[in-house]
């Protein structure tokens, strides 16, 4: 492939992510796309009972792709907003975790509805069939594009290591 066409198709990607992150949530979601992710998490966690309704700041980082600074701003920024309780084991050193509130259930059913209204049109419109081909592509995707930016992580450690030498 052409370095001209890989530059097009790349930066038409870009953009097309762009604008499904930016243009089309700022309407239907009524907190950041991180935000509902993690309370939907942290919701799901609760009624499974699994850690007691508990949802460790560590498996959001996970889930999220975010770092730990990163997950605590965002569980505090929750907090303040009442819609999740924000605990510890121990000392803290065994695990930090939230909990959801009533505000934060209420909050989560209330974007749901949002969601299915919108999305409820858009799957009717673009088709069930087309969409789940579409989530199928994406995964394999992002599974190519994160081995992708592994190998290069890890090329640019090897070539660290060597300049240090």
């Amino acid at each position: 492939m052409e370095n001209k066409e890989i530059i097009k198709l790349t930066n038409e990607l870009i953009y097309q992510r762009h604008l499904f992150n930016h243009e089309y949530r700022k309407d239907i979601f009524k907190m950041s796309i991180p935000e509902y992710i993690a309370l939907e998490y942290i919701a799901v966690e609760e009624e499974s009972g699994l850690y007691e309704g508990r949802a460790y700041l560590r498996d959001l980082a996970d889930k999220l792709h975010m770092t730990m600074r990163q997950i605590s701003n965002m569980a505090g920024k929750l907090r303040d907003a009442g819609l999740v309780l924000w605990s510890h084991d121990g000392d803290g050193s065994e695990g930090t975790y939230v909990t959801i509130t009533e505000s934060g259930q209420s909050i989560i059913k209330n974007q749901e509805e949002i969601l299915k209204a919108y999305y409820g049109h858009v799957i009717d419109k673009f088709g069930k069939d087309n969409l789940l081909q579409l989530l199928k592509l994406m995964k394999q995707l992002e599974t190519v594009m994160s081995s992708e930016a592994e190998k290069m992580e890890s090329d640019d450690q090897e070539v660290k290591h060597n300049d240090i030498r």
